[in-house]
């Protein structure tokens, strides 16, 4: 790109033109004319782009480092970055489509591989390409694509027994979300099948009433609550060959968490994690797949809590990499098989926050972290003896990395809170070496709106990360309301210094601050202020905004009298805590799906910072909502959905119960047949509604007339 500019620059240079000045005014043409977005990575030192230029949109071959350009004319389905997560070598698809997988072929013809009425859940690849593993009526299966037979690996599974489907309380708080639900992992080899085997039957049972119909149903679900029993949980190996399941020794008496495994590259062992009730004491178990038989190899114990490794990356048969914030930061170490450490990567004062890839050739580490400023995100490297850390990315803000295949060069994809997202190339030093054209608008400049970063100091010295966006024609001379819009939560910082576009938000175009601040346990301090969390759920997030309140108060244009706060799930919780324990300060807010009592929501996470209610009576007792709702005096406006099968609504309903004791006023909105977070057209009336609100109780019932939400 930068070739064909500078050509045509030297063209009219010749007829009198500064070369420098045609090269500017070429870029501001092309700039206002063009936008360039990556693709995809070719090989090693060529690459392609999406150009729109007016209504034409192309795909361009660029090639490194000379940035000479070539129109890209293959088919798009052949690149890497096209490729569905069950593509074979061929070309083949296979999808699942009416309960029964489908594959695709090139030509487009079509075969049914299953021919059954149960549903072929999670269905995954062997690394062979040869095998679908996926659990279907509770148990899992395997289907061989030469043979075209299908195989049943276990037997047990019933509405309380699961073979590589998690319980609910697993897939929530432990494998998390994006795992569907599915508790099972190939072997590098594709010849065994790491899986979790579950009986929820000692775990108490939740019942959701879903209104629908003329009689209504009940739905059904074990769900543990602070102090309840725990599914009983057991590893097991399946030889696909011989169909023979291995159990993993374990004491089946003891009360622990057991999940996330991770094969050595080989497939000797398979590596499992064992978490103790109370979530302080982690192990690392080394497996023998042939016979079960167990060897801890590490162990971390924190006075607090231990979270589970849910990345532990092999460099090779023998050796791995752990993310492990044993000494208060998140950092990276070099452990050997049998547990002993190598070295520690990162020996820095800052938030290492994950491993990017690994270059065994070159013998480096890439990985994000967020530097000395804790709201940034940066691309390092460095060698896996820990020597050489360096940062390529060096522009403020939040960066995006593809590395090339040999980690040559590096397309950076980067914005802040001034300015939108730029992509450029750069070298292994962090040297650009092209530069795509973004048109990308500053619509909060354009707009009116102003977005600041700032800190709010504690009085015992945390510098609170802040962000605010000032309302379009914002007046320092009037009085404006303020909105805190909030997670919270151990480690859930949401500042970040990355690029958003405030000129739509309603807050923005309905003179109103928006205001985000991360408290001292949002991992914005390390584990250090993550631990005042410990046993103290509530506690210093609402002393951390209360002091936030009380630095606005001392800003001549912030209406005190006027200060809101609304998030969603644990953001509702701090809210329904704002009106109540910190009434003196918030006046105003809408708290979404909230807990309102831990001893309502589940075990895993509720007893990772709080333990058992019968461990922490006290704790329990402050931290819950309705402990401080006879100090509520100001607007509070609650909705949940009410068929929300992770935070119950039996949570807004007590939380209600013991507000209209206390003779309270507030106000209410539930939404029929929703869960935790909706959309749709339920989802455009809570929209409505909470406009409506801040409207009605900033401005007056006149002005909410006059305006559309």
């Amino acid at each position: 790109m930068f070739s064909r500019l500078n050509n045509i620059a030297l063209m009219l240079n010749r007829i009198g033109f500064r070369k420098q000045l045609c090269v500017v005014m070429l870029l501001i043409v092309f700039k206002l004319s063009a936008q360039e977005k990556f693709e995809s990575w070719i090989s090693e030192d060529q690459f392609v782009i999406s150009r729109t230029d007016g209504t034409r949109q192309k795909e361009i071959l660029i090639s490194l480092p000379s940035g000479k350009e070539k129109e890209w004319t293959e088919d798009t389905s052949k690149k890497s970055h096209f490729q569905n997560s069950l593509s074979l070598d061929d070309g083949s698809l296979i999808e699942s489509r009416d309960k029964d997988l489908v594959l695709i072929n090139p030509d487009g013809t079509e075969e049914q591989l299953t021919h059954d009425t149960s549903v072929e859940k999670n269905a995954r690849l062997s690394g062979d390409l040869t095998k679908i593993a996926y659990t279907k009526d509770q148990d899992l299966y395997v289907f061989d694509l030469d043979s075209r037979q299908e195989k049943q690996l276990t037997f047990d599974g019933s509405e309380t027994v699961y073979n590589g489907w998690a319980s609910w309380v697993y897939y929530e708080e432990i494998l998390g979300r994006s795992s569907h639900y599915a508790a099972f992992w190939w072997s590098p080899d594709s010849k065994k099948i790491a899986f979790l085997h579950f009986d929820d039957k000692p775990v108490p049972r939740f019942t959701l009433f879903n209104a629908d119909g003329q009689h209504g149903d009940l739905e059904v679900a074990h769900y543990p609550k602070a102090g309840d029993a725990n599914p009983i949980v057991q590893f097991a190996i399946a030889d696909i060959n011989s169909g023979e399941i291995t159990w993993v020794d374990e004491d089946p008496e003891k009360d622990q968490y057991s999940a996330l495994p991770f094969w050595t590259p080989d497939g000797k062992y398979v590596v499992i994690q064992e978490l103790n009730r109370s979530q302080d004491s982690l192990h690392i178990v080394r497996i023998n797949p042939s016979n079960g038989h167990r060897m801890v190899i590490y162990e971390e114990t924190q006075s607090t809590w231990v979270d589970f490794f849910e990345q532990i990356d092999f460099i090779n048969d023998e050796e791995f990499i752990l993310r492990s914030n044993r000494a208060d930061w998140y950092n990276l170490y070099r452990c050997n098989i049998d547990g002993q450490l190598i070295a520690n990567l990162t020996p820095v004062p800052w938030r290492v926050t994950d491993v990017e890839a690994i270059d065994i050739q070159h013998q480096k580490v890439y990985f994000y972290g967020t530097g000395s400023i804790n709201t940034d995100r940066h691309f390092y490297s460095v060698n896996l003896d820990g020597s050489g850390l360096e940062e390529i990315t060096s522009n403020p803000g939040w960066h995006n990395v593809i590395p090339s295949p040999g980690y040559r060069y590096f397309l950076d994809e980067y914005s802040n809170l001034s300015n939108p997202v730029q992509q450029q190339i750069l070298d292994q030093r962090g040297k650009i070496v092209h530069t795509l054209f973004n048109k990308e608008d500053d619509n909060n400049v354009q707009s009116g709106v102003k977005v600041e970063s700032f800190t709010i100091e504690t009085e015992d010295g945390f510098d609170l990360p802040a962000y605010w966006v000032l309302p379009k024609g914002f007046d320092r001379q009037k009085k404006y309301p303020v909105v805190f819009t909030i997670y919270g939560g151990p480690d859930a910082g949401n500042v970040r210094n990355r690029y958003q576009d405030y000129s739509g938000d309603y807050y923005a175009n309905h003179d109103i601050i928006r205001i985000a601040v991360d408290h001292r346990g949002s991992g914005k301090f390390g584990k250090k202020g993550m631990d005042f969390m410990h046993r103290n759920l509530g506690k210093w997030e609402m002393e951390d905004l209360i002091t936030s309140v009380k630095w606005l108060r001392t800003l001549p244009y912030v209406d005190s009298t006027r200060i809101g706060i609304t998030g969603g799930s644990y953001g509702g919780y701090v809210t329904s805590m704002a009106l109540t324990y910190g009434a003196d300060y918030f006046t105003h807010g809408i708290s979404l799906f909230p807990v309102t009592e831990w001893s309502l929501y589940d075990n895993v996470y509720t007893e990772r910072y709080m333990d058992t209610p019968m461990e922490n009576p006290t704790g329990y007792q402050f931290a819950s909502a309705m402990e401080h709702a006879y100090k509520y005096k100001g607007n509070l406006l609650i909705i949940h959905g009410m068929m929300d099968d992770n935070v119950h609504m039996q949570n807004t309903i007590q939380f209600i119960s013991k507000m209209q004791d206390l003779g309270k006023d507030f106000e209410l909105m539930m939404y029929p047949g929703e869960r935790h977070g909706w959309g749709g057209s339920k989802r455009m009336h809570l929209n409505k509604l909470v406009n409506k609100f801040w409207d009605e109780q900033f401005f007056g019932a006149s002005r909410t007339k006059m305006i559309q939400p």
